[in-house]
């Protein structure tokens, strides 16, 4: 759980969402990574027991309909957001700066990403361009003559072609790691997790292509 709900906060928060009306957990759960830009959302095992015990002060209830419940505010409910209207006004202020600092470093971590990305894109064609130099020395001058006459055959796969290939490759991969980095919103551990994958990879064509 984020910081900004240390020491009971959370509860309050969930207050304050109940008494804009009545939700089930999931959108309580929505709500709270809405407005952290996705960069937190909490778990069903961090939200149910804070509302069953909200519950059990009486400061919520809920109703059952096809196997979900549905929690509202009560009025003892509003009463402690009223007398805590101090500390939720505190609260809002922290989330906001939370946000802004989550923002911020998921803004370094993604050019972090996109600088792997563009690296091993690089490497990957100087690699190709090395390997297209070391072919060009060990193909012979000449051409040998053919043990039979010429006739159909199949066309075997060039050299060219397979670098043709290599390259097409490669650019689908830049570009399908870009659009995925673009169209998620990541955790640290996962973004993490993608430039160790990133940076493995490079160091086996490193290996494989010496």
């Amino acid at each position: 759980m984020t910081s900004v709900f240390s020491h009971g906060r959370l509860r309050l928060y969930l207050l304050k969402l109940l008494d804009d009306g009545p939700k089930h957990g999931y959108e309580l759960i929505r709500l709270l990574e809405d407005r952290f830009l996705g960069l937190y959302a909490p778990s069903a095992g961090t939200i149910y027991p804070r509302l069953q015990r909200l519950e059990a002060e009486g400061l919520v209830s809920h109703t059952a309909a096809g196997g979900r419940k549905t929690y509202e505010i009560t009025e003892a409910g509003r009463g402690e957001l009223r007398q805590r209207a101090d500390e939720l006004a505190a609260l809002e202020s922290d989330i906001a700066a939370s946000v802004e600092d989550l923002s911020a470093l998921a803004g370094e971590i993604r050019s972090e990403v996109r600088g792997s990305v563009r690296d091993l894109k690089r490497e990957l064609r100087e690699a190709a361009r090395q390997t297209r130099q070391r072919r060009s020395r060990w193909e012979p001058s000449y051409a040998p003559a053919p043990p039979f006459p010429p006739g159909p055959q199949p066309r075997p796969e060039t050299g060219d072609a397979v670098l043709t290939e290599f390259d097409e490759r490669l650019a689908a991969f830049a570009a399908e790691v870009g659009r995925l980095v673009r169209a998620r919103r990541f955790t640290d551990s996962q973004v993490r997790t993608a430039i160790r994958l990133l940076d493995g990879a490079l160091d086996g064509l490193r290996r494989l292509l010496r």
